[in-house]
Protein backbone atom coordinates (compact mmCIF):
# COMPACT_ATOMS: atom_id res chain seq x y z
CA UNK A 1 0.00 0.00 0.00
CA UNK A 2 1.69 3.07 -1.30
CA UNK A 3 1.00 6.72 -0.04
CA UNK A 4 1.62 9.91 -2.21
CA UNK A 5 3.00 11.51 0.66
CA UNK A 6 4.58 10.79 3.83
CA UNK A 7 2.07 13.40 4.59
CA UNK A 8 -0.92 11.12 3.89
CA UNK A 9 0.08 7.99 6.33
CA UNK A 10 1.27 10.42 8.80
CA UNK A 11 -2.27 11.83 8.81
CA UNK A 12 -3.58 8.03 8.40
CA UNK A 13 -2.37 6.94 11.71
CA UNK A 14 -3.56 10.35 13.59
CA UNK A 15 -6.79 9.13 12.30
CA UNK A 16 -6.49 6.17 13.69
CA UNK A 17 -5.25 6.96 16.82
CA UNK A 18 -8.20 9.61 17.30
CA UNK A 19 -10.66 7.27 16.25
CA UNK A 20 -9.48 4.72 18.98
CA UNK A 21 -9.34 7.92 21.49
CA UNK A 22 -13.02 8.44 21.06
CA UNK A 23 -14.51 5.11 21.08
CA UNK A 24 -12.65 4.71 24.16
CA UNK A 25 -13.76 7.71 25.64
CA UNK A 26 -17.94 7.51 24.45
CA UNK A 27 -17.57 3.65 25.37
CA UNK A 28 -15.98 3.09 28.82
CA UNK A 29 -17.64 3.50 31.92
CA UNK A 30 -14.37 4.31 34.03
CA UNK A 31 -13.51 7.80 34.22
CA UNK A 32 -9.95 7.07 34.16
CA UNK A 33 -10.15 5.11 31.00
CA UNK A 34 -12.20 8.20 29.48
CA UNK A 35 -9.34 10.64 31.13
CA UNK A 36 -7.36 7.71 28.86
CA UNK A 37 -9.34 8.18 25.16
CA UNK A 38 -9.00 11.88 25.57
CA UNK A 39 -5.37 11.91 26.25
CA UNK A 40 -5.29 9.52 22.80
CA UNK A 41 -6.98 12.34 21.10
CA UNK A 42 -4.99 15.09 22.14
CA UNK A 43 -1.61 13.11 20.98
CA UNK A 44 -3.74 12.78 17.80
CA UNK A 45 -4.09 16.22 17.56
CA UNK A 46 -0.24 16.79 18.30
CA UNK A 47 0.75 13.93 15.69
CA UNK A 48 -1.17 16.66 12.91
CA UNK A 49 0.72 19.61 14.24
CA UNK A 50 4.18 18.31 13.58
CA UNK A 51 2.63 16.51 10.75
CA UNK A 52 1.38 19.58 8.19
CA UNK A 53 4.60 21.66 10.38
CA UNK A 54 6.78 19.01 8.14
CA UNK A 55 5.15 17.65 5.41
CA UNK A 56 3.05 20.76 4.77
CA UNK A 57 2.74 22.52 1.23
CA UNK A 58 5.30 25.16 2.58
CA UNK A 59 7.59 23.75 4.89
CA UNK A 60 9.83 25.98 6.60
CA UNK A 61 12.48 24.70 8.98
CA UNK A 62 13.26 27.86 10.17
CA UNK A 63 9.45 28.54 11.10
CA UNK A 64 8.67 26.78 14.51
CA UNK A 65 4.86 26.99 14.32
CA UNK A 66 4.21 23.36 14.50
CA UNK A 67 6.44 22.79 17.26
CA UNK A 68 5.28 24.85 19.03
CA UNK A 69 1.56 24.14 18.76
CA UNK A 70 2.34 20.69 19.84
CA UNK A 71 4.39 21.62 22.65
CA UNK A 72 1.12 24.07 23.77
CA UNK A 73 -1.22 21.29 23.24
CA UNK A 74 0.87 18.76 25.24
CA UNK A 75 0.76 21.30 28.29
CA UNK A 76 -2.85 22.18 28.00
CA UNK A 77 -3.38 18.17 28.30
CA UNK A 78 -0.69 17.96 31.39
CA UNK A 79 -3.24 20.54 33.06
CA UNK A 80 -6.42 18.23 31.82
CA UNK A 81 -4.92 14.75 33.32
CA UNK A 82 -3.90 16.64 36.46
CA UNK A 83 -7.17 18.34 37.10
CA UNK A 84 -8.93 15.32 35.89
CA UNK A 85 -7.43 13.01 37.96
CA UNK A 86 -8.05 15.63 40.76
CA UNK A 87 -11.61 15.37 40.48
CA UNK A 88 -11.69 11.43 39.57
CA UNK A 89 -10.06 10.93 43.37
CA UNK A 90 -12.24 13.60 44.93
CA UNK A 91 -15.53 11.79 43.23
CA UNK A 92 -13.94 8.34 44.21
CA UNK A 93 -13.54 9.41 47.94
CA UNK A 94 -17.03 10.57 47.98
CA UNK A 95 -18.60 8.19 46.28
CA UNK A 96 -16.57 4.74 46.36
CA UNK A 97 -16.42 4.53 42.69
CA UNK A 98 -15.07 5.55 39.01
CA UNK A 99 -18.17 4.42 37.37
CA UNK A 100 -19.43 7.46 35.56
CA UNK A 101 -23.17 5.87 35.35
CA UNK A 102 -23.50 5.27 39.05
CA UNK A 103 -22.36 9.02 39.86
CA UNK A 104 -25.40 10.65 39.56
CA UNK A 105 -25.39 13.75 41.81
CA UNK A 106 -22.74 16.43 41.83
CA UNK A 107 -23.34 17.98 45.40
CA UNK A 108 -20.65 18.54 47.98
Amino acid sequence: MGFASPLAAYLLVAALLFAIGLAGALTRRNAILVLIGIELMLNAANLNFIAFWRYGPHPNPDSLTGMMFAIFSIAVAAAEAAVGLGLVISIYRHAKTTDLDRINRMKG
